[in-house]
């Protein structure tokens, strides 16, 4: 559907985008990360046509999108962060009017996106006065106007309240059902919910290409228990535990007469059912036993610490 091979832009003596490759099957919805001046926003402007690269090649569907911008174009809907749209005009009007650009039916496109996006409510307002939620709304129909089968969003939950957010996120949910999605976001609790796969840019290069799961295994994954038991004191519980085959570090304290513990697991060792088999023999009271994992933020932070903080 979608592929990069080996793809640069720059600015002047500002190196965008540096040698980026990937592919994006139909149906894929796909989270593209980085830090600001990574190189994401660069990166779909060029996807989408907006920006030439300097080298390599950007092929939508077999075709190449320099060669063939009109094509490549109707296949694809792009909402950048700030999508502009006309203040004065009227959520329907301003739909029609983008309808008739596309070479749609403006009174049977519009229905279909009132209904898919949400806008029966806000139809008849003008667009500036819409709180950022519905604006957000009518960018998305916008971006879907044509009916393409790639939908890029630049940032589309940026500046949203929370139940604003919630309502968007179920909306590309919904669109990712029948649509390729590429999403730029910095929010990566968003990507966790709505993307199957991550691409992480960092310094105009891609450093990271994979599912979360597969993201967290192959960049440090760890596992931490954390215990609270009562039978033992820190020290006799720091002993019992670190004798347990596949614990790396044990560490106790003591707190409200219970004793809890953090306790590292060696890489890909479930050591939880032997933990519990060890409260049992020693006479603990175990309390809690809870995992935990290293997050998609605990990554991210490892791939792009180096990263500098300039704007796209």
């Amino acid at each position: 559907m979608i592929e990069l091979e080996n793809v640069s832009k720059s600015f002047g003596n500002f190196l965008a985008v540096d040698d980026v490759s990937f592919s994006i099957q139909s149906g894929e919805i796909v989270g593209l990360l980085g830090p600001n001046g990574a190189g994401k926003t660069t990166t779909m402007r060029m996807i989408s046509g907006f920006l030439e690269p300097d080298a390599g090649t950007i092929k939508v569907d077999g075709l190449d999108v320099l060669k063939n911008q009109v094509e490549t174009k109707r296949r694809i809907g792009y909402m950048p962060e700030s999508a502009p749209m006309y203040p004065d005009m009227i959520v329907a009007d301003y739909l029609k009017y983008i309808a008739e650009i596309e070479g749609q039916n403006p009174q049977e496109r519009c229905r279909e996106l009132c209904e898919v996006c949400g806008l029966k409510e806000v139809m008849h307002k003008n667009i500036g006065e819409l709180s950022r939620g519905n604006r957000q709304r009518v960018g998305l129909a916008h971006a879907l106007m044509g009916n393409p089968e790639i939908l890029i969003l630049d940032e589309p939950t940026s500046g949203l309240d929370p139940n604003q957010v919630l309502e968007v996120r179920n909306l590309i949910k919904r669109i990712g059902k029948t649509h390729t999605v590429i999403i730029s976001t910095h929010i990566l609790s968003e990507v966790e919910m709505l993307c199957g796969r991550v691409i992480i840019i960092s310094g105009g290069k891609k450093v990271a290409d994979s599912s979360t799961e597969e993201l967290r295994g192959h960049f440090g994954n760890f596992s931490e228990i954390m215990l609270c038991v009562s039978g033992a004191s820190c020290e006799e519980a720091e002993k019992i535990f670190g004798g347990v085959s596949g614990v790396s570090k044990v560490s106790a304290k003591s707190c409200d007469g219970k004793t809890e513990l953090k306790i590292s697991a060696e890489k890909d060792t479930e050591i939880r059912p032997e933990l519990a088999k060890v409260c049992v023999q020693n006479g603990l009271q175990l309390y809690e036993m809870q995992q935990k994992r290293n997050s998609l933020e605990e990554v991210f932070r490892s791939l792009t610490s180096a990263d500098n903080e300039n704007g796209e």
